[in-house]
């Protein structure tokens, strides 16, 4: 039987015919192909290009880079600069005035011959003289010594008298010695002798001679101390500058303010200024108050202030208030040393409330023209347009904190209902005619002050 082929039972067939793979058919190329293949070499090609165009420039613009990130970066400390100011420039202003200028030279003193001296005498005649043997030549030495320890003041009080010539070589020492232990001794010693009472109030103590106001105030203009000068602001390198390079008081000034606290203080035992001269002390002490060169004499300076202002009676403190406070607004530039001029006054008594509350007036008056009176005062405050951008909110703050110390500390005018009302119109237009986010320089102070007082006062004012 012959072999079948489709015989698959047959294991010899399967066993002894091996596989053979199909022969591939070769694959025909035709010329679409090409074209393809071409178009896509190609588009890899331009796509290499353009990447490598791309890390190129990226390279090459790194100067450009550096312009846009300055140009930022300006952009950004600009606006930084501009924040700050707006935050900060309500602190820019300070005060602080030159009082003194160019001190003179300091007068000697000629001790001169000791003769008509009955202290000097008394020791000279003594008993114990023969001991020390003290002369004329070691008096000035011996006089030291005794002010410095204290025993001169003991003496002349035990003796009921002080000698002229005691009394001006003293005074001499406080306002010009150059040595800070005569200087204080010396303050001592007048403030003693002219605070000494003895139990029934009267004097207990002879003085042969008295320093007039005309000595005080020259020792004042030696110091350098512009007094009809009107004075100006100091500039920042003034301000800060070496003390041996600025003009500027000598270390006498705080001598000359405890002596004058002193001398009025004395009432009637001791009549040394007229009326009038303590009102120009008055304006002299407000003035110093104004110098930040003399910040560290502050208490003292306030001190003198109600001292001085209690030499006067009622009767005359009407007057010479009204006097005191016009002098006291035309000698002062109006800006914030204005402020500073009203504050640095000390409402602790009737007289420096009034004090306080005049001179704030006058300045008021001063900010606007061909106003008289307090109701026209009032009026201009309450017609200022606080919307308009140009106003000037600086100038609105400090009409603010002046009108605010002008009704606080006057009595009569809670009196004045249109007054008042007045008052409080003005303030409602400073709260609620400046936005919260008003950007311009003082708004936020000109609304928070405005705010405070409305709702501390509002019993009164309302």
């Amino acid at each position: 039987m012959e072999d079948d082929p489709f015989d698959f039972e047959s294991d010899s067939l399967l066993a002894t015919s091996p596989v053979v793979a199909p022969k591939r058919r070769k694959k025909v190329i035709g010329l679409d192909d090409l074209l393809l293949d071409h178009f896509k070499e190609k588009n890899r090609i331009i796509k290499r290009e353009s990447e490598l165009g791309k890390t190129k420039k990226s390279y090459t613009s790194d100067d450009e880079e550096d312009g846009r990130v300055a140009k930022l970066s300006k952009y950004v400390d600009d606006c930084h600069e501009k924040m700050t100011q707006l935050s900060d420039e309500d602190d820019v202003s300070s005060w602080g005035l030159q009082v003194f200028g160019n001190q003179k030279a300091f007068p000697s003193f000629e001790f001169g011959d000791l003769s008509s001296c009955s202290l000097f005498n008394s020791f000279v005649c003594n008993e114990v003289n023969s001991l020390v043997e003290l002369s004329t030549e070691s008096g000035e030495t011996f006089f030291e010594g005794l002010l410095t320890n204290g025993w001169l003041l003991k003496l002349v009080c035990k003796c009921g008298k002080v000698d002229k010539f005691i009394a001006k070589w003293t005074f001499h020492l406080m306002l010009y010695s150059s040595k800070e232990l005569l200087r204080s001794a010396a303050v001592e010693f007048w403030c003693g002798i002219l605070l000494l009472k003895n139990e029934g109030d009267s004097l207990s103590l002879k003085i042969d001679w008295l320093p007039s106001y005309l000595e005080l105030v020259g020792a004042l203009e030696t110091y350098g101390f512009l007094l009809h000068v009107p004075m100006k602001n100091y500039s920042d390198a003034e301000m800060f500058c070496d003390d041996s390079k600025c003009s500027g008081p000598p270390q006498n000034i705080r001598a000359w303010i405890k002596f004058a606290t002193a001398c009025s203080q004395t009432g009637n035992m001791h009549v040394i200024f007229s009326t009038s001269e303590a009102e120009e002390l008055v304006i002299i002490t407000i003035s110093l108050l104004l110098d930040r060169q003399l910040l560290g004499l502050s208490l003292d300076l306030n001190a003198c202030i109600q001292s001085l202002l209690s030499f006067f009676t009622d009767e005359e403190w009407s007057s010479s208030c009204a006097k005191i406070a016009k002098s006291v607004a035309l000698r002062i530039p109006m800006d914030i040393n204005s402020l500073r001029a009203v504050e640095c006054i000390p409402a602790v008594c009737g007289p420096t409330k009034s004090l306080r509350s005049a001179v704030a007036f006058q300045i008021l008056l001063r900010y606007f023209d061909k106003v008289e009176d307090e109701e026209e005062v009032i009026r201009e405050l309450t017609l200022i347009n606080l919307k308009d951008k140009s106003c000037d909110l600086f100038k609105v703050y400090v009409y603010l904190v002046l009108t605010e110390n002008w009704f606080l500390y006057n009595t009569a005018l809670k009196d004045r209902p249109l007054l008042n009302e007045m008052w409080a119109l003005y303030l409602r237009n400073c709260s609620c005619q400046i936005n919260i986010t008003d950007p311009r320089s003082y708004a936020s102070k000109v609304r928070s002050k405005a705010s405070y007082l409305l709702q501390g006062n509002s019993d009164k004012l309302l």
